[in-house]
């Protein structure tokens, strides 16, 4: 087995799912790996929630800035049921795929940044120099509150001046342009009574599946982005109410919105105003709370982006096929880079089908491995040592 393959078959054998086991042996194994891989690496770590870190090793050019930065999440989502044809931390081939939860999403994206920074350190320790920094970011939380690139923000990890990567799945394209992503908090607070007499009793249920109606129906008149397609909201999670024979006081609601320009939070929540006043008005006494949990503007793809016309370059030359530049349908750490530091250079490129991501029986071809190793170790060569 090639090294970067059985990278990532070793990295997907570690329990790193989120919420559950998290990323403390994950990240002690990354950190050894690259001090035995890459000894001229600077190795650190800084803790984003207790007992988490993210993990940073540098390779110090010429010059610092702009340096090329990987930054690959180590997390997963929750190893979950009914897999069949593996199991979650089996880290095992099969023919032509690797099977386990992340094998996709993104161990094999994260083995491909680690092989590469060190096959790059490996070139500068036998003399050669590098112009700029190369660095790789190993973060914590993407697959919840997105917490490590925020700390890596924060401790300045990265810059509006990087050229910056992540190794997401990506089905063979380059993904820049991001849908944003909102999420917001209902909660009605009406008043309870018996169900014989639901008059005397304000429904927070009801009042939840007026909003709910009214803000569906408000989403179908937003505008559609050229190539973002239209804005969605979800009502992923609903709780509320005791038992049958009891008008409910109190209901809550999550909300995502995936927003394309021009729509952002601020105007969407002048839709929400609209929609609560008019409930309240059909509930009187009705409380209503709304609360942001999480507010992640739309990215827009960057044509004349400088790393951009490099990896189509590189992409060009491993595969021999003009590269395809495509819309990430999700939200990941180079967005939040994007969006929080206005950086024109934050892109996805990565091996595996994103359709497969979160799923049982999560695979990645061992081809895909193979190529977006090559694209990250040639895509170094060519910024950093021509």
């Amino acid at each position: 087995m090639d090294t970067v393959t059985q990278l990532t078959s070793q990295l997907v054998k570690i329990d790193s799912s989120d919420p559950g086991a998290y990323e403390d042996t994950i990240g002690d194994f990354i950190g050894a790996w690259l001090r035995a891989n890459a000894p001229t690496a600077v190795i650190t770590k800084s803790e984003v929630l207790p007992g988490r870190y993210n993990v940073r090793a540098v390779l110090t050019g010429k010059v610092a800035q702009p340096a090329l930065v990987y930054i690959c999440h180590m997390d997963t989502v929750v190893l979950g049921t009914a897999w069949q044809q593996s199991t979650p931390l089996a880290g095992e081939v099969q023919g032509t795929r690797l099977y386990g939860r992340g094998a996709c999403d993104m161990k094999s994206g994260l083995a491909c940044a680690m092989t590469a920074f060190a096959t790059i350190a490996q070139q500068v320790a036998a003399g050669r120099v590098l112009q700029h920094n190369l660095v790789l970011i190993a973060s914590v939380d993407e697959e919840d509150y997105m917490r490590g690139v925020e700390k890596a923000i924060a401790d300045k990890w990265v810059t509006a001046e990087d050229l910056i990567l992540d190794g997401e799945p990506t089905n063979g394209q380059i993904r820049m342009a991001h849908k944003g992503r909102t999420w917001i908090k209902l909660s009605t607070h009406g008043v309870t009574a018996h169900a014989s007499t639901p008059e005397k009793g304000i429904d927070a249920i009801a009042a939840i599946a007026e909003l709910i109606t009214k803000l569906r129906a408000e989403f179908v008149t937003f505008p559609t982005h050229p190539t973002l397609g239209r804005s969605t909201i979800t009502f992923g999670t609903i709780k509320g109410g005791y038992r049958p024979y009891v008008v409910p006081d109190q209901a809550e609601v999550w909300i995502d919105m995936r927003l394309v320009p021009p729509l952002n939070t601020k105007h969407v929540l002048t839709i929400f105003e609209q929609v609560i006043t008019a409930v309240k008005h059909n509930y009187p006494g009705l409380k209503i709370d709304l609360v942001i949990d999480g507010d992640r503007p739309p990215i827009e793809a960057q044509p004349q982006s400088f790393l951009l016309q490099n990896l189509k370059a590189t992409v060009a030359e491993v595969t021999q096929q003009p590269a395809e530049v495509g819309v990430f349908t999700g939200y990941t750490d180079t967005a939040v880079i994007a969006g929080k530091l206005h950086n024109l250079n934050c892109m996805s490129y990565g091996p595996g089908d994103l359709e497969m991501a979160h799923k049982p029986d999560e695979y990645v071809e061992l081809k895909d491995i193979q190529r977006c190793y090559q694209v990250m170790y040639r895509l170094a060569e060519r910024l950093l040592l021509s």
